[in-house]
């Protein structure tokens, strides 16, 4: 990962602070005025210590995930850096859900496309009946009437989270087979969230146990 620097521009009447790239000149300049700039601080990301290195050796809940036709190439690289960062065994692509074939969907990925597994479907409640079979739990992530929260769900190994499309939600055949339907609870006015969102919520949840 790149190192990072905060700077701050010398202009007293812009004053932007800002990060940059320690190794690129560009930077130097202020994005806002173009003036002089200063760096102030050295970025502290990147490093894995404390929790996060702790988290690696935790004997986690074996948790998969079964993307069912998303559409956004944003939102399906959202998905493989939460993947990778809460460990998920694999993800099932289905539909018209980009791959990491596609090389645009380096540039939202950043990288975890290459560090977790996945494997595509064309038809993704014959991938989702075909994992149940197998032995897996499908854990839908929905708003349904018969739904239960998100947090009373209890541990669960060998599940699958499925989450569905932007607009249409989680296939209906999906539905049907599903072991167990969650939501996560909404105290506003909005009754959703974006779905990279709701499965970086859900994904966590699961490998907590």
């Amino acid at each position: 990962m790149s190192e990072f620097v905060f700077r701050r521009c010398q202009n007293s009447a812009c004053g932007l602070r800002y990060p940059a790239p320690a190794d690129d000149p560009r930077g130097a300049a202020c994005p806002r005025c173009g003036g002089v700039t200063v760096v102030v601080a050295t970025a502290a990301g990147g490093a894995e210590t404390g929790a996060a290195a702790q988290g690696r050796a935790r004997n986690e809940p074996r948790i998969a995930a079964l993307i069912d036709n998303v559409r956004s190439l944003y939102n399906v690289g959202s998905f493989l850096r939460t993947a990778d960062g809460a460990g998920l065994t694999m993800l099932h692509l289905c539909g018209i859900t980009p791959t990491p074939a596609n090389p645009k969907l380096g540039k939202t990925a950043l990288g975890a496309e290459e560090a977790v597994a996945w494997r595509y479907h064309a038809d993704a409640v014959r991938a989702a009946a075909l994992l149940q079979q197998q032995g897996q739990i499908i854990v839908a992530l929905e708003t349904t009437p018969g739904a239960v929260s998100l947090f009373d769900c209890p541990g669960l190994d060998h599940a699958v989270l499925v989450v569905g499309n932007e607009r249409a939600g989680i296939d209906p055949g999906i539905l049907e087979l599903a072991d167990l339907c969650v939501a996560i609870p909404m105290a506003g006015v909005k009754r959703s969230l974006n779905v990279a969102t709701a499965f970086g919520i859900a994904a966590y949840a699961l490998t907590a146990g």
